[in-house]
């Protein structure tokens, strides 16, 4: 059984300029999986116990976050886990910033991460400011908007032709 060195010796003759891309790609089929950052679930598709683990995984992570690039409460509310699109964003940075790390990254991961993380930050700041937590100083319970499937103008509405000239 060959080990992870033999993989690396991994010879396929030349015949052309294309070759050391060739090469690579049929190296890296003989390669041992990379370490995968976990599994990135939908929140509303989680059961009891995924959403626990999710959870408490997400609270340390935030909590590194906050304290290792200094974000004030405009960024981060201390009730960000009441605020459903904060906790959104966060999971997301989170899993972002999991996957930059994987084991066959060359470097460039963490670096996309930093890259992105501004334009994080200021949607993170917007959604506080909507919040309106931090200029209360206290939780602001927020108010669910719930779409009905069944309006009777909705359900009329789909249930028509929207093509232009479709209309004789």
């Amino acid at each position: 059984m060959a080990g992870h060195d033999d993989v690396e010796r991994f010879e396929i003759p030349s015949a052309g300029a294309d070759d050391d891309l060739t090469a690579e790609l049929f190296r890296s089929a003989f390669r041992p999986p990379a370490r995968t950052p976990g599994v990135t679930y939908r929140w509303r598709q989680m059961t009891a116990a995924q959403a626990g683990s999710v959870w408490r995984a997400l609270a340390i992570w935030v909590r590194w976050l906050v304290g290792t690039y200094q974000l004030t409460t405009s960024v981060v509310p201390d009730c960000w886990w009441r605020h459903s699109e904060i906790v959104a964003e966060l999971y997301a940075l989170q899993r972002a910033e999991l996957a930059s790390y994987a084991g066959d990254d060359p470097g460039f991961g963490p670096l996309a991460f930093h890259e992105r993380l501004p334009h994080a930050v200021e949607r993170l700041r917007i959604h506080t400011r909507t919040a309106g937590c931090v200029g209360l100083q206290a939780h602001k319970e927020p108010t669910p908007r719930i779409l009905r499937p069944d309006a009777p103008d909705f359900v009329e509405w789909q249930a028509a032709t929207h093509q232009i000239g479709d209309e004789f």
